[in-house]
């Protein structure tokens, strides 16, 4: 039987992650067309097969999904303005806030194209491989549509019709990433500051991460159901108390506690407010905002 032809793809941005996209599109036998600002980026996909194309406008002319992956929406809007849109569709993989995703949505409905935005849950080198996933949401006829090319580049998981809703999950697992990146780093001053060899320290950090790591799913059930008390090994007083020594501990050593001393108030005003009896998930009420502060 003839083999069956795959769906075309244009790229915009030929940064690190764009030319990995690209790069897994073509070895996964889609034609590819590519663009950058810096049209050098896109040698090393044209020797494999991509075509380069001159302009953002040819880019997008050529392949009816275009896919962008730029340094931001304001980049994304003055590219996709140099081309014609109307039945394209279009998957937007650029990091950036549901506000912008909503905005941008509107903006390529306006221009009759259907609009998928996107989250990237990897870094460049494990694009195509099987520890990366992308989160996508807004048009479930285009996630549908073309699931071949957007599988080639990783697990895909569709989040729902709303198109903030990639950027909202997307912005929430770089969070928590985030929120562990500062603990080790400030482990590792900690273990430096006494002259110790942080490599030596690093196995055991790991090991220690990875055995505390059902606090994600057990803090998670404790906040669906509004109720903190539920399974509690180290309450939240005890914590506060002894959260204390973290800080005295860095001082001594010549580390700044800057990173951890956010989370010492915050512990210390739910204790504050009778809720010491709960884990230390119960903070999160703390971090509320108004509408009015919100409208800020």
């Amino acid at each position: 039987m003839p083999e069956v032809s795959k769906q075309a793809v244009t790229v915009l941005g030929l940064g690190a992650m764009g030319s990995a996209l690209a790069g897994t599109l073509l070895a996964a036998g889609h034609p590819t067309t590519v663009w950058n600002r810096s049209p050098g980026k896109a040698h090393p996909l044209v020797e494999r097969g991509a075509v380069r194309a001159g302009s953002a406008g040819e880019a997008i002319a050529a392949s009816r999904l275009v896919l962008v992956c730029l340094l931001d929406y304001r980049s994304v809007h003055e590219v996709l303005d140099a081309g014609t849109m109307s039945g394209k569709v279009l998957v937007n993989l650029t990091n950036g806030t549901p506000a912008q995703a909503r905005e941008l949505a509107g903006w390529a409905a306006e221009h009759d194209a259907d609009y998928l935005d996107g989250g990237i849950m990897a870094v460049p080198p494990m694009i195509g491989g099987p520890g990366a996933f992308l989160l996508y949401s807004g048009s479930r006829a285009a996630f549908d549509t073309y699931r071949e090319p957007l599988d080639a580049l990783g697990e895909s998981r569709y989040l729902g019709a709303d198109p903030g809703l990639a950027p909202l999950h997307d912005i929430a697992l770089l969070t928590g990433m985030y929120g562990m990146f500062i603990g080790v780093l400030q482990a590792f001053a900690l273990v430096r500051g006494e002259g110790g060899e942080v490599k030596a320290f690093a196995p055991m950090l790991g090991r220690w991460l990875t055995a505390m790591s059902g606090f994600t799913e057990r803090s998670a059930d404790q906040v669906d159901k509004g109720d903190y008390t539920i399974g509690v090994v180290s309450n939240l007083a005890m914590q506060a108390a002894g959260f204390g020594n973290l800080l005295a501990a860095a001082a001594d050593q010549g580390v700044s506690a800057e990173l951890m001393t956010p989370l010492r108030a915050l512990m210390d005003r739910r204790v504050a407010d009778g809720h010491g009896a709960e884990d230390i998930t119960g903070v999160i009420e703390l971090l509320k905002v108004s509408g009015k502060e919100r409208a800020k």
